[in-house]
């Protein structure tokens, strides 16, 4: 029922199926993760919050360093951004990354419950992904080469 009420109106909880996908890649978090949507009257970029139980006790300082030096370096550049500026969901429209972390919206509960946001153009980020796994395919199997990608 709640699907079924303007969009345009209402920020509406929904099932989301992120989580499943999200167990599918890594069947060692089945039962410790789960999602929930909160549709909302916007034209595309989302946000996701996500919140994580950590073994070592940590700070916010920790946890942006880290993400920020993923984002940079490594098999997730050009993939995770990251960024300390004041932004809202229509700066992130059109942005081909899979998801910016918000470094401003970090918090570290406890020492051990980090919390952070994670900012997307689903359409975008998910068409960016798709070519790239046609690259990979049509390079492996057709031309017999290994793919290359230049992130920017």
């Amino acid at each position: 029922l709640r699907r079924a009420r303007s969009g345009m109106l209402n920020l509406c909880p929904t099932s989301t199926g992120s989580a499943t996908a999200i167990i599918e890649i890594y069947p060692e978090l089945k039962g410790k993760l789960n999602g929930l949507a909160v549709r909302v009257p916007l034209l595309n970029a989302s946000l996701t919050d996500c919140v994580f139980e950590v073994d070592s006790p940590t700070d916010v300082a920790e946890v942006n360093a880290a993400l920020k030096a993923a984002s940079e370096s490594g098999p997730l550049k050009g993939i995770m951004g990251y960024n300390e500026l004041p932004l809202v969901s229509t700066d992130y429209t059109n942005d081909t990354r899979s998801c910016i972390i918000d470094g401003l919206s970090t918090q570290v509960i406890d020492r051990t419950m980090v919390k952070i946001y994670a900012w997307y153009d689903n359409e975008c980020g998910y068409s960016k992904r798709m070519a790239e796994l046609a690259h990979i395919v049509g390079a492996k199997y057709i031309s017999k080469k290994a793919p290359e990608f230049v992130y920017e």
